[in-house]
């Protein structure tokens, strides 16, 4: 018998995406996203620097948006798994809406909440 040892929901969000660092961008597409982090996944083996920052840009709608910096967790193939390092108010609102709308119970919500601020 397994146990589950995320501490963080995460919600399938299949969705277009850009991810970037300095000059250079990358078109990926979002598979999963969570308060602490996502997984992507890129047409090619992602094969980029681990120890850099990068950002991501994901457009909500027209006047919602979500920026996150990321740092390289895993990477299988052309998947990849990242870490939040930072995310701005805005953006962490908009996360935390999505996640309560997809979870549907806000309770599931708050105690991922209380993680992430006993983590950090």
């Amino acid at each position: 018998m397994t146990t589950e040892k995320r501490a963080y929901h995460r919600i399938f969000f299949n969705s277009a995406s850009l991810l970037s660092c300095g000059d250079k961008t990358w078109p990926c597409r979002i598979i999963d996203l969570s308060l602490k982090g996502c997984m992507l996944r890129f047409d090619i083996p992602w094969q980029k620097d681990p120890e850099k920052i990068y950002t991501l840009a994901l457009e909500l709608s027209d006047d919602i948006n979500i920026t996150m910096a990321l740092s390289t967790v895993h990477v299988v193939d052309n998947t990849a798994g990242f870490k939040c390092q930072h995310i701005d108010l805005e953006s962490i609102t908009a996360l935390r809406r999505m996640v309560e709308l997809n979870l549907g119970d806000s309770r599931l919500l708050e105690r991922d909440l209380l993680v992430l601020s006993e983590n950090h």
